[in-house]
């Protein structure tokens, strides 16, 4: 039996039990390539799975969702061109036909299957996208969870447009500060908050318009007032929580708000009449479809987007690199490489 080095997460709810051990090395089937992977990034995911805070955890598992990498198997059914290049691997598995929600096989990479956080995994021809050649290998892994899931909300379900304005929230998490650049460079405004002074202020010397600290009181007629004239088109939030019911008073009539999380658990009391009165959008988003893929990769390539790196932390050392994540110190994305 061909064996890797892996992180590999032994026992539930035991953190201590990831550890960088011998493991199994994957071979490919039908349909399938196997990729040296030179660095992967990490997400909130794979701590609330150590926290055994999600749906369907088994053990021994490979985390990891992002990563980057060179191909060096192909399985029955892949043409061996593929042996040799360097490519961004698509975490969402098996979304479907219907690009408005995922099927029912839909899941992500890194459970129930192994993933990046590994020297090799294995994974569907069809979620390759080659490396765009002015991105390192750290660069590349710190794209594909946090943008797919940006570019979905931005454009495939948000509808931004050059000369809106929209507000992220939460400018220090991954996806966020994905989501700061593509939207920067799509041509729109982008004003943020966060928790932290200091964040925000590195985002304003990154091209934000302006930014509010929503732990301070009155912090909604802070971001109003950065707004201008123009108001706010469309919020991405990802929180939701209590905060959640400021955020139809923010944005424009008309606007709309669009949401992938919920870490702050579900807002109570909601002001329904507000939302019906300006006529606001509410809409939910995961992931994205192999289009969304594709067109976030290219969007990365064609304004040569430079993601934000964390790090990167070497995976020798990944005890640090979680424990920062899980502290909220990052960022960008936290990256462990190879």
């Amino acid at each position: 039996m061909a064996t890797m080095k892996a992180l590999v997460f032994q026992e539930l709810e035991n953190a201590d039990s990831l550890e960088w051990i011998d493991f199994e090395r994957p071979q490919a089937g039908l349909g399938e390539v196997v990729v040296r992977v030179k660095a992967s990034a990490l997400n909130h995911r794979d701590v609330w799975i150590l926290q055994g805070l999600y749906a369907g955890i088994k053990v021994p598992i490979i985390l990891g969702s992002d990563g980057s990498g060179i191909v060096e198997e192909v399985g029955s059914g892949i043409s061996e061109d593929w042996i040799g290049e360097e490519v961004i691997i698509n975490p969402a598995l098996d979304w479907g036909i219907d690009p408005r929600a995922q099927q029912s096989a839909f899941r992500i990479l890194g459970l129930p299957d192994h993933g990046t956080q590994a020297e090799y995994v294995k994974v569907p021809a069809v979620n390759l996208v080659k490396k765009p050649a002015y991105l390192s290998f750290e660069e590349a892994a710190a794209i594909p969870l946090g943008g797919l899931t940006g570019y979905r909300a931005l454009f495939s379900q948000g509808g931004l447009k050059a000369g809106e304005t929209v507000l992220l929230t939460g400018i220090g998490g991954g996806v966020a500060a994905l989501m700061f650049k593509m939207a920067r460079a799509a041509g729109a405004n982008v004003l943020v908050t966060s928790g932290g002074d200091a964040k925000i202020e590195k985002a304003i010397a990154a091209g934000a318009m302006g930014g509010a600290n929503y732990r301070q009181e009155g912090w909604a007629k802070t971001i109003k007032k950065a707004a201008g004239k123009e108001g706010i088109s469309l919020i991405v939030d990802s929180a939701g929580g209590e905060g959640f019911l400021d955020l139809p008073g923010i944005v424009n009539p008309g606007g709309r708000i669009v949401f992938f999380g919920a870490t702050a658990g579900n807002p109570s009391g909601i002001d329904l009449r507000r939302i019906f009165w300006k006529q606001i959008t509410i809409q939910g988003t995961t992931m994205g479809t192999p289009r969304d893929f594709a067109d976030m990769v290219r969007l990365f390539e064609t304004h040569r987007i430079q993601p934000i790196i964390d790090g990167p932390f070497p995976m020798s050392d990944h005890r640090t690199a979680y424990q920062r994540m899980i502290d909220g110190k990052q960022f960008g994305k936290i990256v462990l490489t190879i």
